[in-house]
């Protein structure tokens, strides 16, 4: 039968594992960012190739309606955009740097709607959760209308996040699920040669 001391070291042994991966885990804080562009199938591929983003869903916010349906949502009626909240390892990339890939992949300057999708359900928008991400997006639109690559204002609004709904399991990861279906989307609403236009191919 094992001594008490024995046992001590055992137990020792056993947890430095786990204290190990506790140490290398408490570096990494989890944060949330919600932004709308436009068809959320399209912001969900752009933002889920970003190393450091740990998640991205498709959804609706910014609107009165409680837990709406894409239907609903889709009339234009309820108040809310298609939207993505992304949960990202802010040690990895920053709140910032989201910012800055949301504004090449979507048009500012269109503020009814984005490419062929037409109606305030498919507006770009910035929901901030608290005030570090409101000056950040405030400061970056800013640099971006400063920027000269616009020929109008910017049109995308700076908003205080609210509900955030998650859309129907069949728009999640629709790009992955349905490539074929996507890619055609994408280009005949003419995304992405309406994003060269504005950005160039960088």
């Amino acid at each position: 039968m094992p001594t008490l001391k024995l046992l001590s070291k055992l137990v020792v042994i056993v947890c430095l594992p786990f204290l190990s991966l506790t140490s290398i885990n408490s570096h990494a804080e989890e944060d949330i960012a919600t932004l709308a562009g436009g068809c959320f199938w399209c912001i969900e591929s752009d933002f889920e190739k970003i190393d450091g983003v740990l998640s991205v869903v498709s959804g609706y916010t910014g609107g009165s309606l409680s837990n709406p349906s894409y239907k609903q949502v889709s009339t234009g009626n309820t108040g809310h955009t298609e939207a993505v909240q992304i949960t990202f390892d802010n040690t990895k990339v920053s709140f910032e740097q989201l910012l800055e890939h949301f504004w090449v992949n979507i048009d500012p300057e269109d503020g009814s709607g984005q490419f062929c999708d037409r109606g305030l359900q498919y507006r770009s928008e910035i929901f901030y959760h608290n005030e570090a991400q409101k000056q950040a997006a405030l400061a970056s639109l800013d640099r971006v209308a400063s920027s000269g690559k616009l020929d109008v204002s910017v049109a995308t609004a700076v908003t205080m996040a609210t509900d955030f709904y998650i859309a129907e399991d069949y728009h999640q990861d629709y790009y992955k699920k349905n490539p074929t279906r996507y890619k055609y989307y994408r280009w005949s609403c003419g995304r992405d040669k309406r994003l060269e236009q504005l950005w160039g191919t960088e």
